[in-house]
């Protein structure tokens, strides 16, 4: 059956420009490596889309609204449905000194802050810094390789999916999801407490989940921490036993020489 509007997908894609193809994005990670784009710190996979609802370039989402399952397509998106035309009225022509204020030098493809905007640092010359304040990808045709990998189908599968935007690394294997009777059960591995501020990402995933699934009354996040009481004992017994072998070492006393500090004096 052919997508349709509020479907839930996930999306491999890769991304490029036209003129030179050149990735500039992609969710596989051998396309990554392959470009020199790879980010280690970037979790890669399927995105979750869902049609009508999540951002994507427009012509992307008109060819998936008439694709499947399992679909690959391929568009064009030109520069005004993608990051815009190029607009010489945003380079800019700035005095150094405004940034010898601040203590910065200024360096050709640097990406700087000015008045409170972005831009990238064209030229340097003469006590004269040139700003572009135009995207990087202006003016840029691009191209969109993408393949439907999966459509959702039931709720359980896309709360795991929606708890994934948020936690990209958790294994997903051990998340166990639940949509019952108005009420949403999250079952996460007990390593997430150790996440800096799981708690505002608890909180934002709550968010989003009632927002999507309009009959939640309450959601319930579960943490399991499995007590194993003769492993913890065996290890203690261990632990005390390799203390009581260790030899003494001997305390230095005011009677037993130091060595002296910096050499020898005469």
């Amino acid at each position: 059956m052919v997508l349709q509007k509020g479907d839930y997908i996930l999306l491999d894609y890769t991304m490029l420009t036209k003129d030179d193809g050149k990735v500039i994005e992609t969710t596989i990670e051998e396309k990554a490596k392959e470009a020199n784009i790879y980010d280690p710190n970037q979790a890669y996979g399927p995105r979750l889309i869902i049609l009508g609802e999540t951002k994507i370039f427009e012509p992307l989402e008109e060819a998936l609204l008439k694709s499947d399952e399992g679909s690959e397509v391929t568009v064009e998106v030109p520069p005004e449905k993608a990051f815009g035309l190029r607009d010489q009225g945003k380079v800019k022509v700035i005095s150094i000194r405004e940034f010898y204020r601040t203590g910065k030098v200024p360096r050709v493809g640097d990406i700087v802050e000015y008045n409170n905007q972005r831009a990238r640092v064209i030229s340097v010359s003469s006590g004269r810094v040139i700003l572009d304040f135009n995207h990087p990808l202006a003016g840029k045709v691009i191209v969109v390789n993408a393949k439907v990998v999966k459509k959702l189908t039931n709720d359980e599968d896309k709360v795991k999916e929606i708890v994934r935007q948020y936690l990209p690394r958790l294994d997903m294997s051990r998340v166990e999801t639940k949509h019952e009777n108005g009420q949403v059960t999250v079952k996460l591995p007990s390593e997430v407490l150790f996440i800096e501020g799981i708690g505002t990402i608890k909180f934002r995933i709550a968010e989003e989940l009632a927002q999507r699934f309009t009959d939640v009354k309450k959601i319930i996040y579960v943490e399991e921490l499995e007590v194993t009481r003769e492993e913890q004992q065996a290890q203690q017994l261990q632990q005390a036993t390799q203390g009581a072998q260790q030899p003494q070492q001997p305390q230095a006393t005011e009677a037993q020489p130091q060595q002296a500090q910096g050499g020898s004096s005469e």
